[in-house]
């Protein structure tokens, strides 16, 4: 029998596939849910909890390689929020804690990193799309 090589099986299938992204999901919006800063911004935005990880495990599943039926627009979902730092920090910082709780180590610093990108490119959007309009120009106008 063969050994397989843990680096050729998709992150999705280390972290635990589809059951593996849902506990994580569960347990780090339920703190989410309970910060003091970043809790407020989603309980006054998501109306439906189990609809939104429901979405949010698919858009994991895709970006770990996994099936995934995930269509939405993620970041400009985020430009309407009032977001700065300090939000995305919060974020980044549970998501660690709870990857390192959930996730073996190595799984957990690859879902950490991913956030991380993430993150960094969906902060810039947002941070940029906040000076444009402060000058002036309007959402969704060509430069």
């Amino acid at each position: 029998m063969r050994e397989i090589n843990q680096n050729s099986r998709s992150l999705y299938d280390r972290i635990g596939q589809r059951k593996g992204i849902v506990i994580l999901l569960k347990h780090f919006y339920a703190d989410v849910r309970q910060h003091g800063l970043i809790g407020p911004v989603f309980n006054r935005r998501i109306k439906d909890w189990p609809e939104h990880l429901a979405k949010i495990g698919e858009f994991w599943a895709r970006i770990t390689g996994g099936p995934s039926t995930y269509l939405g627009q993620m970041p400009a979902k985020h430009l309407s929020l009032e977001l700065d730092i300090r939000h995305f920090a919060a974020w980044l910082e549970l998501w660690d804690f709870n990857c390192r709780c959930y996730l073996n180590p190595s799984e957990a610093k690859e879902m950490s990193r991913l956030a991380h990108e993430i993150g960094a490119r969906l902060s810039n959007l947002v941070f940029q799309q906040a000076f444009l309009e402060r000058r002036g120009h309007k959402p969704g106008a060509t430069f």
